[in-house]
């Protein structure tokens, strides 16, 4: 059997090629976006007659914090997101209705097609980081950045990416 059957099986997709989408609208220019991450917590106790033995059970999971990076730009999406939880005004200015929001994130293979697809629920703006450091010796761009409480996410495995037949191998 040749080795390129299953190539694609062996070599991983690249993390520089994604899209990141807040409802069906594509977010512009987002640059990075950290891992997702969930946690379980384990709970343990002992039962009464194995005094030596603790037994380990999941508890509550959490969802971490989601951050993502982009050039800033004349896009205000991630400033007016960011607003939903905070206004200079005081509390009568701030309307927590459109604060929640799910995203998509799409990992995609170098021609640019979509392989993977998440899908991130409940998600609000904890964190707004509008301009970073200014240093006029410095040769970098400027970045806004966003940190997102979310509710969890899950993998869309309806979504047949790149190929739906990836691990057979040629005849």
């Amino acid at each position: 059997m040749p080795i390129q059957a299953f190539s694609r099986e062996i070599d991983p997709y690249k993390n520089f090629k994604f899209r990141v989408y807040m409802g069906a609208a594509l977010v512009a220019g987002v640059s990075k976006v950290s891992a997702l991450k969930r946690t379980t917590e384990v709970v343990t106790n002992r039962s009464g007659g194995m005094d030596s033995t603790v037994v380990v059970s999941p508890g509550q999971s959490k969802a971490e914090p989601i951050t993502l990076e982009r050039g800033l730009a004349l896009d205000r999406t991630f400033e007016g997101w960011a607003q939903a939880v905070y206004s200079p005004d005081g509390d009568g200015a701030v309307s927590l209705a459109n604060m929640r929001r799910n995203l998509t994130i799409e990992l995609l293979n170098l021609q640019g097609q979509p392989v993977y697809k998440w899908q991130v629920f409940g998600c609000w703006v904890s964190e707004y980081t509008a301009l970073p450091e200014l240093d006029a010796n410095a040769n970098a761009f400027a970045f806004e950045t966003i940190v997102l409480q979310n509710h969890g996410f899950r993998r869309d495995v309806d979504f047949a990416g790149e190929d739906a037949a990836i691990f057979q191998p040629a005849a």
